[in-house]
């Protein structure tokens, strides 16, 4: 699973009467011990203003603006699909607001500051246009739901028929290249195999991009219907072997993946780069313990959050009715928080709890904590190529290629591989320390190793 970082997503539009809006403006966000800076870039329009947002420390530029609201000095900006939304006051060229994210709020303040070209990141591996194949835009029906999906499907030659494998990105939302962190892992990973024979369809989330629907509130099972609904649209293209369609799924789409096989049964086969198959409780736990330790926390301090979590899962799994569990949740937030270090200064106490419950609460985080993807893994009967970086500290190796063999051999699945490759970490990058936070430093998006594991894995399965 990709970490919630907080990658703050769209944001910011003003406007003053005696006060000039347009330009840049800065703030740091401080989230307990970590920073990170905004920088937003605001425009005046014919109906009112505009803005994009950089986030500098995660290596992201020219973020687009949510839904914008100003009515001077009080500002409002919503952006649904991120679950963020802020609000401010601006006076004296001096903007304070608060800002509020899965249930939690911080004070930011933003300051004009002068435009700066985004800061240079090599990307070595990004390809340029024009690309030595065929690509389309294309969009396609989530019909259960009567969503429209936007996407990019990319083929060796206009004419023919070829494999194609679909992407399925990662926890939170994402566009079809599965852009974070300053890098574009499904379009190096699309060039990589397009050029190698294998077409590729990649899509926008629901809700992200150009994609319709409601990312917020969507939960692991409807992005697996998204997923299966590319399916369905890729046996509607002449270009297309239907014999020959797969599916990869990067960490969440790890866990989607195995549910779509299982609901599409001609699928050819699936790879699992850093899917999860412990449960999500214990996922997130492990999670939680390996990142503590490369950060330097003591064990004291490991121990005593992995066990106040450990209980709040506990709670989110025996409680269905969503009033008793918020009832029970509240109480259990409150007893342990009474002098949380982590609790954001100017924040009160009832604010720090409501914030808490929320995160755990959210919808996907809920059904996430509750899932066990042992099941849909031992019902798996297509070849699987299973991969995870030996320093991935989101979704272990240890832990997850053990329960990927065990559930496969269960269920009597004799066509599966599963490798452990040296050096990298969950975004499949080669690194030092695995950190999340490193993921925007290193130059490299996917390791040369792990795009040739794929290819040539999928290319023996598909001749």
């Amino acid at each position: 699973m990709k970490k919630k970082i907080l990658m703050l997503l769209s944001f910011i539009t003003f406007a003053a009467s005696a006060q000039q809006i347009n330009g840049s403006w800065a703030g740091t966000l401080k989230v307990q011990s970590a920073s990170l800076r905004l920088v937003f870039h605001i425009s005046k329009t014919e109906t009112g203003y505009t803005a994009v947002m950089d986030s500098p420390d995660q290596g992201a530029y020219g973020l687009p603006a949510g839904n914008v609201t100003f009515t001077n000095p009080s500002l409002l900006i919503e952006a649904p699909a991120m679950g963020i939304s802020y609000k401010g006051e601006l006076k004296n060229d001096h903007i304070t607001g608060e800002f509020k994210q899965g249930g939690q709020k911080f004070n930011v303040d933003l300051y004009r500051t002068q435009a700066q070209k985004p800061e240079e990141r090599k990307r070595p591996q990004e390809p340029s246009e024009p690309y030595p194949y065929y690509t389309e835009e294309v969009v396609f029906k989530n019909v259960k739901e009567g969503i429209e999906l936007s996407g990019t499907l990319s083929l060796p030659k206009k004419e023919g028929m070829f494999p194609v494998a679909i992407l399925i990105s990662g926890s939170g939302p994402q566009n079809r290249d599965e852009e974070l962190m300053g890098h574009k892992p499904f379009l190096v990973l699309s060039d990589y195999l397009v050029r190698r024979g294998i077409g590729v369809l990649r899509y926008d989330d629901r809700g992200t991009a150009k994609s319709g629907g409601v990312f917020k509130t969507a939960v692991t099972a409807d992005f697996a219907q998204d997923a299966l609904s590319a399916v369905e649209y890729l046996k509607t293209r002449k270009e297309v072997n239907k014999n020959k369609i797969g599916l990869i799924g990067h960490s969440e789409g790890g866990l989607i993946a195995p549910i779509v096989a299982n609901k599409s049964k001609k699928t050819a086969f699936i790879v699992l780069m850093a899917g999860p198959a412990i449960s999500g409780d214990q996922l997130l736990l492990t999670q939680q313990v390996y990142i503590g330790k490369a950060l330097g926390k003591s064990e004291a301090e490991i121990q005593k959050s992995k066990s106040e979590n450990e209980k709040a899962f506990e709670i989110v799994k025996k409680y269905s009715d969503p009033a008793e569990l918020k009832a029970n949740m509240i109480r259990y937030i409150t007893e342990i928080s009474q002098n949380d270090p982590a609790k954001p200064e100017g924040i009160s106490q009832k604010d720090y709890v409501e914030g808490q419950v929320a995160r755990i609460l959210n919808p996907w985080m809920t059904s996430f904590i509750r899932y066990n993807p042992e099941p849909a893994l031992e019902k798996v009967n297509c070849p699987v190529l299973a991969l995870n970086g030996e320093k991935d500290l989101q979704v272990v190796p240890k832990e997850n290629l053990a329960a990927i063999n065990k559930a496969l051999s269960k269920g009597g699945n004799k066509n599966s591989t599963v490798k452990e490759l040296p050096g990298l970490n969950h975004m499949f990058q080669e690194c030092s320390t695995g950190l999340p936070s490193e993921y925007s430093q290193i130059e490299q998006t996917i390791s040369p190793l792990a795009l040739r594991t794929v290819s040539e894995w999928i290319i023996l399965k598909v001749n």
